[in-house]
């Protein structure tokens, strides 16, 4: 599907906020989005569970078709590869934030980041590059202890073959607009 068109049909607004990630297969998905919703963590059920490759981006509707053949370039560049996602660890003090950590896979997704975040999506971020699965994100500090200690037994081992474009709707949730596999 085209990045020229919302599915189902319908006009895009003038400028698009969209993200580019790994998602987490199921059941790992799920498990990690009931522990981010057990937390308390408010948007637990409006991020899908990911390895973040693009932060969230605004970039005018019209850049859209550039971005997505960018992006159908990348993905072709790029081969399969194991994840290991195992264990916790956490961006505080500097950042609120405790995640599942990327054991393996960690390099394959740095190089990722680097080729989407190139050519027409050229961006600074605010904080360096980590390749992680957020568990719990701005609670309280004692509620984020607890993510940590319970994330702490987390494994999951799956083979990443592409990866996604995600937009951010009118309603706050973030929902998969297109995929792109793996060498062509």
């Amino acid at each position: 599907m085209p990045l020229t068109s919302l599915p189902g049909g319908g006009d895009l607004p003038e400028v698009v906020t969209i993200g580019v990630s790994v998602s987490v297969p199921e059941p790992y998905g799920s498990e990690i989005q009931d522990a981010r919703a057990g937390h308390g963590d408010p948007l637990a059920r409006s991020i899908p569970t990911h390895v973040t490759l693009l932060p969230p981006t605004e970039v005018p509707a019209g850049r859209l078709p550039v971005i997505g053949e960018h992006l159908a370039a990348v993905a072709r560049s790029h081969r399969p590869f194991r994840m290991l996602l195992q264990g916790s660890g956490t961006f505080r003090p500097v950042s609120p934030v405790v995640f599942v950590r990327v054991e393996e896979g960690a390099h394959e997704c740095r190089l990722l980041e680097a080729a989407v975040r190139s050519g027409p999506l050229a961006r600074e971020l605010a904080f360096p590059y980590h390749p992680h699965v957020t568990v719990a994100h701005g609670l309280a500090a004692d509620v984020l202890d607890e993510a940590y200690e319970k994330a702490r037994t987390f494994q999951a081992a799956f083979t990443v073959s592409g990866f996604g474009i995600s937009r951010f709707d009118a309603d706050a949730v973030w929902r998969p607009w297109r995929t792109f596999g793996f060498g062509g």
